[in-house]
């Protein structure tokens, strides 16, 4: 996942992410996310990778799951350290107040889209804002679950 996140290793992201589409085919069985929404980057990050890479995962999703991505609903409208060199309670802190809805939500059903879920504090965080929003269920999809050391 560093290669994808730092080195711009987006080969390694398409076929993570047509992984992550065949297993969440064979998942949703039932009623479908609305949207995608893959988890924002801050504006200076975005500038310094050159992509945002929870985008580059969702791009395949979208495609396969004929369920549309949205990048233009939330932002992330402050610029936080970066979480992976916070601990715990550091990154709940950090992250708190960091999105804003730019838009009205086209749908009530949704699926966050990120690469590896560490303590979960970015999506909830980004949950949190699509509920008070109106969402009546957010989803969580990702590549990866970091292991507690």
């Amino acid at each position: 996942m560093r290669g994808i996140k730092y080195h711009r290793a987006l080969a390694h992201g398409r076929v993570l992410s047509e992984l992550l589409a065949s297993r969440l085919q064979s998942l949703h069985r039932g009623a479908q996310p609305g949207i995608l929404l893959p988890v924002p980057l801050a504006p200076r990050r975005y500038r310094e990778r050159g992509y945002n890479q929870a985008t580059e995962l969702a791009r395949c999703v979208e495609k396969r799951m004929q369920i549309r991505m949205h990048t233009d609903l939330v932002v992330r409208s402050r610029e936080t350290p970066e979480q992976a060199t916070l601990n715990r309670s550091q990154r709940r802190k950090n992250i708190r107040g960091a999105f804003t809805l730019v838009r009205k939500l086209p749908a009530r059903h949704i699926a966050i889209i990120d690469d590896v879920i560490t303590t979960g504090s970015t999506v909830n965080e980004l949950a949190k804002v699509l509920k008070r929003a109106g969402a009546q269920r957010v989803e969580v999809w990702a590549v990866a679950r970091a292991g507690r050391k």
